[in-house]
């Protein structure tokens, strides 16, 4: 019977938090982004406009984080911002696949919900998932202002994006851990000025 190598996990903490910090300075190179990244939504749901998020996987996951800090509350209580998550609706994401394909899942929304005053957030570790950059073709077609939460290089969705953030790196996990830093600091306008 083989031997079992147990999983040095304080080594493991310890080499998460080098690749947290390393994903977290690169925002110090991308501060100007990530500040025209949060002013794009803030101006959104200023205009009375609609916020759309998308993602695939754990970034699915920080679309939804997004959506709900919006229209539920991030520390304080305060009127709801209009906010959804196209990657909420199973029963959406199912039809469209299926009648559509998958690359079609959040394009097909995006051409249904969304308008000049609306914005659309894409969350990518990559920038290059083909159901993200049709949604961001189809929200320029709308007249929506395309935001990306990136990783990597940024992808193709970098030059799709009016506003966009990369988070530099190859380390998804990190990559989305540092996107979820900024999605709490997309939601802090609206604590010290409420609409």
């Amino acid at each position: 019977m083989a031997t079992q190598t147990r999983t040095d996990l304080s080594a493991m903490l310890a080499e998460r938090r080098r690749r947290l910090d390393a994903a977290l300075s690169s925002l110090d190179a991308a501060q100007d982004d990530a500040i025209a990244v949060i002013a794009a939504i803030e101006a959104a749901i200023r205009r009375g406009g609609l916020v759309a998020t998308c993602g695939n996987g754990g970034s699915a996951a920080e679309a939804l984080h997004l959506a709900e800090e919006l229209v539920g509350r991030y520390r304080s209580d305060r009127a709801p911002l209009r906010s959804t998550c196209l990657c909420a609706d199973p029963t959406a994401l199912t039809c469209i696949a299926n009648d559509f394909g998958f690359e079609e899942i959040f394009a097909r929304q995006v051409a249904g919900l969304l308008g000049a005053n609306d914005a659309l957030v894409v969350f990518s570790t990559s920038g290059n998932s083909p159901n993200l950059l049709k949604a961001l073709e189809a929200a320029g077609r709308c007249g929506a202002t395309r935001i990306g939460f990136l990783g990597g290089s940024g992808g193709d969705a970098r030059d799709l994006c009016e506003a966009s953030v990369v988070v530099a790196g190859e380390d998804s996990a990190a990559i989305q851990e540092v996107h979820q830093v900024l999605l709490h600091a997309c939601c802090e306008p609206f604590e010290t000025d409420p609409i």
